[in-house]
């Protein structure tokens, strides 16, 4: 893009020198005929991207760069087409032959350049037999073109829907829970047999190095970055990194999805972003689809879940489905006997608190400190019964529980006469196993169940039309208060969707206001738009060929390339203009214009694809990121041209030779 003003800009100048105009006035009258046009099309360009500013979230961090380094680029690209091209022209060019003949390796390329001339004008010549054919027979062109760019834009509709690519970095994140209540160093036991079954899928040749992280960090801060939301000891997540030149990493997770599920029966596997974009993407979250069921009524809210859980998981495409609150934690219930408890001076707060004293530490409920003389460093102080004195229903109903107000004693210190010795819990209730919540998340206050799931060999907008369908279903089951919300990638990939699009819908709009106040003329700026539908034709077909989703990065392209079809279609319209303004009838004026603007629509769109073409086959590391913007650029940019050259001249035509007969039969009344 940057290149085309200048391209413009000389290709202008050379036409003149051709018709034998001087290089002084060459440069003058080449220059000054496309200032305006091209200012036009360069405030195309850079007004498309003025929607991006009004984009939310991880959106408008990603892509309000990209729009501020395309508008300052293009205003600078134009501020020198008009300035430094005209004088290295000046400086540079030569009326005529350029200097003296060429030898050597110049004679070479002259005589290369020079058989690519008469290429190139044999090209035109057909060209212009093209044109002339679809002028001839306009009404069936026509409508053939405008009903195959139509059809073309059903192909969105196959391609699947993505919020961004995913990466091959090369890492696996894999996080495995064990059955609720199981010790960490079973945990460990399980790891390290998850850990060989992982390297008889993954060649040594291919895997750099493996780490693990078992159970709960002890800081709440390091919890806060670990976006697999341990809960306990049974949860343990492994990293495994790849090295250069691997096989797709998708393929081995696939393998192991299948190969862990089927050997370790119990054990819940999940595969989580590895890469930081994901991670960003799903703001946190272990997984791009993140159903919340929300309410205080955690018990029928489960039943909803488990229920929901079982229909998710025959959904095509979806994996990892898991809810990730587990319900069935092991707990140990205390009834207490409140008559017991009150004759041995106890309430059922005062027992409860002498049980977490016990099993907890005395911080919870009496926090002493300690301070420190010498360096005036204040520690905590707490007292706690240790685990290994806990470890069974016996242990547990020894626990004393005395008595919140003193005893009565002697005069010498020991107790009175009929004091009971010093209760312990089990006389005081009875003991029973059971379940729980092993944990219970918040979002804005109130108790939440999420159930995570990821994506695997189908598009994210696909599978998400299926979690719907359940969902809204699911809905007539809740219990009065609770309620589901969809999140996660899918709840931003909707917004930046129908923000993009909305940007898209405004981009037309504010290009075709710019290009009335400049034509002056309400018909001319709707011939320049009418090639926009071959540009999106040719991005349906381009993501089509390539398997490509569509994607943030490929509406961004779309957006980009509406701005540059929309530049090439101006300088057609504008030379037909003035050709018209000659006095040049409207057909004679479409063919003029078509074939004398062949060549510098042809240079900058092939500027443009070439330049494109690296980011398109998505090379280098994270290539696959940007590639739906490269290929949509090129694949609507292709179409676009195509229409630029064929389809515009055909529509002013029909629009000016309207306007002839309006004009005409307003003259005759």
């Amino acid at each position: 893009m940057l290149v085309d003003d200048a391209t413009v800009t000389i290709e202008n100048i050379e036409r003149h020198l051709h018709l034998g105009t001087n290089l002084h006035d060459a440069i003058l009258e080449g220059a000054g005929e496309i200032a305006v046009p091209a200012f036009v099309s360069t405030l195309c360009i850079c007004i498309v991207f003025v929607p991006m500013f009004f984009l939310t979230g991880v959106a408008r961090y990603l892509f309000v760069p990209m729009a501020e380094a395309v508008i300052f680029a293009m205003l600078a690209s134009y501020f020198f087409s008009r300035t430094l091209i005209p004088t290295l022209a000046m400086v540079l060019m030569r009326a005529g032959r350029h200097g003296r003949p060429p030898r050597g390796i110049l004679a070479r390329f002259a005589r290369f350049q020079a058989g690519f001339e008469h290429g190139f004008e044999s090209v035109r010549t057909r060209y212009r037999a093209l044109l002339s054919a679809a002028i001839a027979h306009r009404r069936r062109f026509a409508a053939a073109f405008l009903l195959a760019c139509v059809a073309s834009t059903g192909l969105f509709a196959v391609a699947g829907q993505d919020f961004f690519p995913s990466v091959d970095t090369g890492e696996i994140r894999l996080h495995l829970r064990a059955p609720t209540g199981t010790r960490i160093e079973q945990t460990a036991r399980l790891t390290d047999e998850v850990e060989a079954r992982v390297r008889s899928v993954i060649p040594a040749n291919q895997m750099a190095g493996m780490l693990d992280n078992i159970g709960v960090p002890v800081s709440g801060i390091n919890l806060t970055y670990d976006s697999s939301d341990p809960i306990g000891a049974g949860d343990a997540d492994v990293m495994i990194t790849l090295k250069p030149d691997h096989r797709p990493t998708a393929t081995y997770v696939t393998q192991l999805r299948n190969v862990l599920n089927r050997d370790f029966p119990g054990v819940s596997f999940a595969f989580l972003p590895a890469d930081i974009v994901s991670q960003i993407l799903n703001f946190g979250l272990p997984a791009p689809i993140d159903i919340q069921i929300v309410g205080n009524k955690l018990d029928a809210n489960r039943a909803v879940a488990n229920r929901l859980l079982a229909q998710l998981r025959s959904v095509r495409g979806l994996v990892d489905a898991r809810i990730q609150q587990p319900g069935d934690a092991p707990a140990i219930n205390v009834d207490v006997d409140r008559t017991k408890a009150i004759q041995a001076g106890l309430q059922q707060r005062d027992v409860s608190q002498n049980l977490l004293i016990a099993l907890s530490g005395s911080s919870q409920t009496s926090p002493n400190f300690w301070l420190n003389p010498s360096n005036g460093v204040s520690y905590p102080v707490l007292v706690q019964t240790p685990q290994y004195e806990v470890d069974s229903l016996q242990s547990l109903a020894n626990i004393p529980m005395p008595a919140a107000a003193p005893s009565p004693q002697t005069p010498a210190g020991g107790p009175a006469a009929g004091t009971p010795a010093q209760n312990l819990l089990g006389t005081l209730g009875t003991f029973s196993r059971g379940q729980e919540q092993a944990v219970v998340s918040h979002y804005n206050v109130q108790p939440v169940l999420d159930i995570f799931a990821s994506v695997q060999d189908r598009d994210l907008g696909g599978v998400t039309a299926d979690v719907t369908k359940l969902v809204d279903a699911a809905r007539a089951d809740l219990p009065p208060g609770s309620s589901i919300v969809l999140r996660g990638q899918v709840q931003a990939m909707h917004q930046s969707f129908a923000g993009l699009l909305s940007g898209l819908v405004l981009a037309i709009a504010l290009v075709y206001l710019l290009m009335v106040v400049n034509f002056q003329s309400w018909t001319d700026p709707l011939v320049i738009v009418s090639g926009l539908p071959a540009s999106l034709a040719g991005i349906a077909w381009m993501l089509f060929v390539t398997n490509t989703t569509l994607s943030v990065p490929a509406l961004t392209g779309t957006i980009l390339c509406i701005g540059i079809a929309t530049a090439n279609s101006i300088l057609v319209v504008n030379t037909a203009r003035e050709l018209i303004a000659a006095g040049a009838p409207p057909w004679q004026a479409a063919l003029d214009a078509g074939f004398s603007r062949f060549r510098p629509v042809l240079m900058t769109a092939l500027a443009m694809l070439i330049g494109m073409l690296p980011m398109a086959l998505g090379l280098g590391d994270g290539g696959e990121q940007n590639a739906p913007l490269g290929r949509a650029v090129i694949g609507g940019l292709a179409f676009g041209t195509l229409s630029t050259l064929l389809f515009v001249p055909v529509v002013f035509g029909f629009a000016h030779a309207w306007l002839d007969r309006r004009r005409d039969a307003a003259a005759a009344r």
